[in-house]
């Protein structure tokens, strides 16, 4: 047995309750994006100021003493004055990821500068700060290496940079 609609309702009230739920829904998504976007651009600008935060670190270090540290340590308290010297303000973690920087070091084990672990690809893709510009072309944060190399380094290994792990020859 089949009910009449009370009081001449036929269901439109629901459909309209639906509809409002499916534009709703469509536009939490899309703010979601939005807001998911706007967090990576707001990292992205964080790991430009962290990675660059360590480039002048070593080369503040190399300045001083005409060699590379070995150890981030050395760039956080610099004992080899009389008075200790701060190159950097604190060990910055990797925007990115929330992990230490990868340190890339040449051959000899010193730190020549750092880079992110994250392989995702960047928004960013021009108005790189001057000495960044080579970041427009990268396919990942991975190709993003603040690094501090001397002339006097650039000439005597070619301009190679080796990270851990890899291998540097023929």
């Amino acid at each position: 047995m089949e009910y009449p609609p009370v009081g001449g309702q036929t269901g439109s009230t629901l459909l309209m309750v639906l509809a409002a739920l499916v534009i709703l829904g469509l536009t939490a998504g899309t703010a979601g994006n939005s807001w998911k976007h706007i967090l990576q651009r707001d990292r992205e600008q964080e790991l430009l100021f962290r990675g660059d935060q360590y480039r002048r670190a070593i080369e503040s270090f190399h300045h001083a003493w005409g060699i590379y540290p070995k150890q981030v340590d050395e760039l956080l308290a610099d004992q080899r004055a009389l008075k200790v010297r701060r190159h950097l303000r604190r060990p910055y973690a990797d925007p990115m990821t929330g992990r230490p920087f990868e340190l890339i070091r040449d051959t000899t084990g010193a730190i020549l500068g750092v880079v992110s672990t994250d392989h995702g690809r960047p928004f960013r893709r021009d108005g790189f700060p001057a000495g960044y510009e080579e970041f427009s072309r990268a396919s990942s944060y991975r190709d993003w290496k603040f690094v501090f190399e001397s002339v006097q380094k650039a000439e005597t290994t070619g301009g190679a940079v080796v990270s851990p792990g890899e291998s540097r020859g023929p």
